[in-house]
């Protein structure tokens, strides 16, 4: 059996993970379940054999030397695949992870928009975080990848090791590997600063040297995005001071307040119908408000800021995220409670939403992006009371309307009135009209009268003369 064709198989399955481990089948994560292929138990020697042959020389010594080794590893034509080649019970044993080709888009993937806002951002740190297998190095490729293809900047990541493949667009990408083309973190950092980036990616912030380097990166003027294993936001700062002294943990709460700009914490949880996982985030933005709790320490009012600012800034709880995918159907009640951090919280929010809810237990699905359902409420309230504006202005129409028509009959009725007048002004007209040619006629045959009367006048008076 070899190593490739497993990896093959993983990949036709659709798994997430493929675990070596001594005297038993393969096991395939598939939909979040470690589940066996059918075949003999893997022996020992097998898995070393498999191992062996895909690490360098020097990731062998990493592995003499620390009983552990992470790496990256391509099969043409099929995927990457980040491994981690590890020692238990004096055998080795190796898990894959299959990292597609192709990085998505962060549409396909299911993330709320307003991600994309962090992208076109010109400095600052923004952080993913979340537990292993959570989503959050597809969500930073998709980043990266939205950023490679619209910004005109130079890209710089360092990974432990490099997953996917980035390919220059508008942007220039540079691509560093701890332990092949760099020592460390920190050391990539300290470098980076000087090799004109715009945008930095560090795959993952491990220790408080590299958490300060990530700080000072972002605070001289580029885009750092990060990653941490914590499960909220709150955790996420308090796992960032954790890491410096006590007496510098005030400096670096300034410092947070200066140069990060959002926390999105991620899981994945078990769609409804089956077909795979969905992601369920909480967003945390740097807002005014936000900025002075982070100085003043007060990480127990952050969740109440989160969760009052979602129209606004876009922001969202774990629980808000798990009552948007609910309401729409991409997951089930009972996957909901099971993955909130506070059931409690999401069982009352729930409640007040949908009274009938928990005796129902109905599959309700989205995106998961809470706005969207406070957007749709507001609507409904928007709604209800345009319509209610509608009603009185129909009414008020209506009045209006019998006026116009009170008052149209009213113009008709003048204007008939005034048709019968100059019917009767033109039948006046014609009487006179008649009565002066009857004048004029006598006039005018007195005149002729006249007229011949004076002739024969004259013609007798010339006879005298004569």
């Amino acid at each position: 059996m070899q190593l490739d064709q497993l990896l093959r198989l993983m990949a036709d399955r659709g798994a997430s993970d493929l675990h070596l481990k001594p005297m038993r089948p393969p096991l395939l994560r598939i939909h979040g379940k470690l589940m066996p292929i059918d075949s003999d138990p893997l022996t020992p020697d097998l898995i070393q054999n498999m191992v062996e042959g895909i690490l360098s020389p020097a990731q062998q010594l990493n592995l003499e030397k620390h009983l552990a080794v992470d790496i990256g590893y391509g099969v043409r034509g099929l995927a990457r695949f980040r491994g981690s080649v590890f020692l238990q019970r004096g055998t080795v044993t190796a898990t894959f992870r299959r990292i597609p080709i192709e990085v998505q888009e962060l549409t396909e993937l299911g993330l709320p928009d307003v991600l994309m806002e962090f992208c076109d951002m010109g400095m600052g740190l923004v952080l993913v975080t979340g537990p292993t297998g959570s989503g959050k190095s597809t969500t930073l490729a998709a980043l990266i990848n939205r950023i490679a293809r619209r910004r005109s900047a130079h890209v710089i990541t360092i990974e432990d090791p490099i997953e996917f493949l980035f390919l220059d667009d508008v942007a220039s990408i540079s691509q560093r590997e701890v332990g092949t083309d760099t020592p460390s973190f920190a050391e990539a950092l300290r470098n980076a600063v000087r090799q004109d980036p715009d945008v930095i990616m560090v795959g993952e912030m491990r220790d408080q040297e590299t958490i300060s380097t990530v700080i000072t990166a972002a605070e001289t003027g580029h885009l750092v995005f990060s990653t941490l294993h914590t499960n909220s936001s709150t955790q996420s700062i308090d796992r960032i001071l954790d890491s410096a002294p006590a007496n510098q943990q005030k400096q670096l709460r300034v410092q947070l307040e200066q140069v990060l700009k959002a926390v999105v914490s991620m899981k994945l949880v078990e769609r409804a119908d089956g077909t795979g996982m969905a992601p369920a985030l909480e967003i945390m933005r740097l807002t005014p408000r936000m900025a002075e709790l982070i100085v003043k320490g007060d990480t127990a009012a952050m969740l109440e800021e989160i969760e009052s600012s979602v129209s606004y800034y876009r922001m969202q709880s774990m629980n808000q995220s798990l009552i948007a995918l609910l309401v729409h159907g991409t997951i089930n009640y009972a996957e909901a409670m099971r993955q909130s951090p506070d059931p409690e919280d999401l069982s009352l929010k729930l409640r007040k939403m949908f009274p009938n809810i928990e005796e129902q237990g109905e599959d309700m699905t989205s995106t998961a992006d809470f706005s969207q359902i406070l957007e749709l409420q507001q609507f409904q309230k928007l709604y209800e009371e345009q319509e209610e504006r509608h009603k009185i202005r129909e009414t008020e129409m209506e009045a209006r309307s019998a006026e116009l028509q009170n008052g149209l009959q009213e113009r008709e009725r003048q204007l008939q009135e005034v048709k019968q007048a100059n019917v009767e002004q033109a039948s006046e007209l014609d009487k006179a009209h008649n009565e002066v040619s009857r004048l004029e006629r006598e006039s005018q045959e007195k005149i002729d009268k006249l007229s011949d009367r004076i002739k024969e006048l004259n013609q007798r008076l010339m006879s005298g003369a004569r």
